[in-house]
């Protein structure tokens, strides 16, 4: 197992932190399912908590570092060190007492990710990434499966969800895709997904309309784990590009092909990820 870094090691501190007061919330949060009023409230307050608690712990290690988060007031910093941040990726899950949720921290050097982790507090999973230097878990490195045919493989997604999103279009990937793979699963955190294709779990994922703290983090872990991620006209993307799939290199091809109907898209697998 790598060794963390002295700026994965103020990551993996803020995070546990923020994950604590989480998990209390969580437990919380399954008494007020019962309540008329309902934990809405309580899980907008839990994540605006976690966010302060990470500011706080990050600053302390960067102090000149600039922050986006998605909640909060973002911060321009010194303009070379940026923290991108989620509190907590997965807050429908969260309200609804699912056990599915994560703390995503990315640390992005002149427009650059260069350090990633995701803390899953309740099952204690950390994994993290430096640019370069591999991407791990606390079960070990991390690497992305080796399936190349799609009727192995399991993927992932994100759905249009209120109003957000294109359902016409997502309806018609779904149709073209879930008929050639093993299994769909919408899991619903973006940066989780990330994380299990790069530690081999699912073989692709692909979702429109993200954040870049929803995705900053995972999409580092991925490339460091040896996948690759494109937008839907297979092209390298950053964490900066709301549309995108990741996927292992054997299987790049063929699901951006089910994913646009252009079975024609020739030599993708062979680009890397911005």
């Amino acid at each position: 197992m790598s060794r963390l870094s002295p700026t994965l090691t103020i990551m993996e501190a803020a995070a546990r932190k923020a994950g604590r007061g989480l998990i209390r919330d969580f437990n919380e949060v399954e008494h007020l399912q019962v309540s008329k009023k309902g934990p809405a409230d309580f899980v907008s307050a839990a994540d605006r908590r976690a966010d302060k608690v990470l500011r706080e712990e990050l600053q302390k290690g960067r102090p000149g570092a600039g922050f986006l988060t998605e909640e909060g007031t973002d911060v321009e910093g010194d303009g070379i060190y940026r923290w991108i941040v989620d509190p907590l990726d997965g807050t429908t899950n969260f309200l609804h007492a699912v056990p599915h949720f994560a703390i995503s921290i990315a640390l992005e050097r002149e427009k650059e990710v260069i350090a990633a982790l995701i803390y899953q507090p309740l099952y204690d999973e950390i994994y993290w990434a430096e640019k370069g230097d591999g991407a791990f878990s606390t079960r070990g490195r991390l690497r992305v499966s080796a399936r190349k045919n799609m009727s192995d493989c399991l993927l992932a997604t994100g759905i249009p969800w209120k109003g957000h999103g294109d359902m016409t279009q997502f309806t018609s990937e779904m149709e073209s895709v879930a008929g050639e793979v093993s299994g769909i699963r919408r899991m619903g955190s973006a940066a989780l997904d990330l994380a299990y294709v790069a530690a081999g779990r699912f073989d692709g994922f692909w979702e429109r309309g993200l954040k870049p703290w929803d995705i900053a983090a995972g999409l580092l872990l991925v490339n460091e784990a040896g996948g690759y991620v494109y937008g839907f006209d297979g092209k390298p993307v950053n964490h900066m590009s709301p549309d995108l799939v990741a996927a292992n290199p054997q299987i790049m091809d063929p699901l951006l092909g089910l994913l646009t109907k252009n079975a024609a898209l020739g030599g993708v697998g062979d680009k890397k990820s911005a």
